[in-house]
């Protein structure tokens, strides 16, 4: 991952898998495993991070209105 640790350390992996879903959605799969994560540009990096959050919020919303209690 990036140099940012996760608030919740034991969801590193899942964050790690939840980046490479997105990347495979936007088909940047190829150019990551062909350049790095390092050597993506701005717009790439920030077009999977953008869309790893819209995930998450959709996530929390779900779970929200499923009446699970956002501080569990």
């Amino acid at each position: 991952m990036s140099r940012n640790t996760p608030e919740v350390p034991e969801s590193e992996k899942q964050l790690d898998a939840l980046k490479w879903e997105v990347a495979e959605e936007l088909q940047l799969d190829d150019d990551i495993q062909e350049k790095g994560f390092e050597n993506m540009t701005t717009r790439e990096v920030g077009q999977i991070g953008g869309n790893m959050v819209k995930k998450m919020v959709e996530y929390a919303e779900e779970n929200m209105k499923n009446g699970a209690d956002i501080n569990d």
